[in-house]
Order: C-alpha cells, then sequence, then structure tokens
C-alpha cells in the first residue's frame, strides 16, 4: 500500500453537519421569492444538489435570477451557524494526519463563499491546504473530476488518497477517482 499524502473531505454531510444550516437559509431565500420550502422537503429531495440544478429543479432558468436567488443564499446562510456541527472525530484524524506530512483539501459541490464561510465560523482555515468544488471543473460529482483535480494539484495519485464522503453522488465520484474511500454517516 502507497503512503497516504491526501486526504480528501466533502463538506456538507461528512466534515461539517449543515443539513439545518442550508435548509433554513434556502427556505428564507426562496420564501422572498414566493417560494414556500419546508425543512423535510428540502432535506428528503435537494439536500447536497448544487444550488444551480436546485434552483432549476424548481423551475428557475434565467441565470441572472438563479445567481441572485444564490448570493441571497450565500448572505443569509449565517445567521443559521449555531445549528452548525463539526465532524469532530474525522476533523481530529485529519489534523493527525497533517501534523505526519499529509495534506487535507476540501472537495465539494458546495459554493466556494458557504464553505469559507462555515470554515472561518468554526475555526478551521489552518487545517485546510485547498478547497475544490464543482465551479472549479467542467464536470461536478458524480465525475471524478473535483477528485482528481485536487489530487493533480498536490501531485499525487490515486493510491496516495483516502477520500471521505456521505452522498450517493459524491461516493460514486470518489469510486471512479480510483482512491479509496470511507463512507460517512452523521445521523
Amino acid at each position: 500500500m502507497a503512503q497516504l499524502k491526501l486526504i480528501l473531505l466533502d463538506f456538507d454531510g461528512t466534515l461539517v453537519d449543515t443539513r439545518r444550516a442550508n435548509a433554513y437559509a434556502y427556505i428564507e431565500t426562496l420564501s422572498e421569492v414566493g417560494i414556500t420550502l419546508t425543512e423535510e422537503e428540502y432535506l428528503d429531495k435537494y439536500y447536497g444538489v448544487r444550488c444551480i440544478e436546485f434552483m432549476r429543479m424548481l423551475g428557475f432558468e434565467d441565470s441572472s435570477t438563479i445567481a441572485k436567488l444564490r448570493k441571497r443564499k450565500v448572505e443569509i446562510y449565517p445567521k443559521y451557524f449555531d445549528t452548525v456541527k463539526l465532524n469532530d472525530e474525522l476533523w481530529g484524524w485529519c489534523c493527525m494526519m497533517r501534523k505526519m506530512g499529509a495534506k487535507v483539501w476540501i472537495v465539494s459541490t458546495g459554493h466556494v463563499d458557504n464553505i469559507r464561510n462555515v470554515m472561518q465560523h468554526l475555526n478551521l482555515n489552518n487545517g485546510i491546504d485547498g478547497i475544490i468544488t464543482g465551479d472549479d471543473v467542467e464536470h461536478s460529482k458524480p465525475a471524478p473530476d473535483p477528485f482528481l483535480e485536487a489530487m493533480r494539484r498536490e501531485g499525487v495519485t490515486p493510491e496516495e488518497t483516502i477520500i471521505f464522503e456521505d452522498s450517493a453522488v459524491g461516493v460514486e465520484a470518489a469510486r471512479r477517482s480510483g482512491a479509496q474511500y470511507v463512507v460517512i454517516s452523521l445521523d
């Protein structure tokens, strides 16, 4: 087995439980444009879906409208950070492995501003070596591209990488990357 050099973490639902904060921020954002969404409906149908696809699923097609809604959600999101919870066990292991020389990256379909805001709130900024989002690659999860891009940037192989994921699309992307992966459940 090759030496572990790179740890790739999905963010929402893997490293951090952001389900409620995301739900509340989307509920408030959508209520401003007359759309009613419940927390249960969001969590059952839309959690983990990229914002652009989520907005299209709701019937929004105009890119400027989607951009405005996305921006508004980012503005509202910090209001609900009191509901965010860190996966302490996974974070502790990553910090230990980082001290041993491994690099730790976030690889997420989430918006980089949302990720950075939560990381700042949880004081995680100094423990991460990089962030890749769906905006950084042509094909997001379930394509392996985000994971492969992080590996490329660090100059490591899939055999030197481990991925932590929670969603079906993320697990599929991890499988297709060729790296070892662990499925996380925060329930």
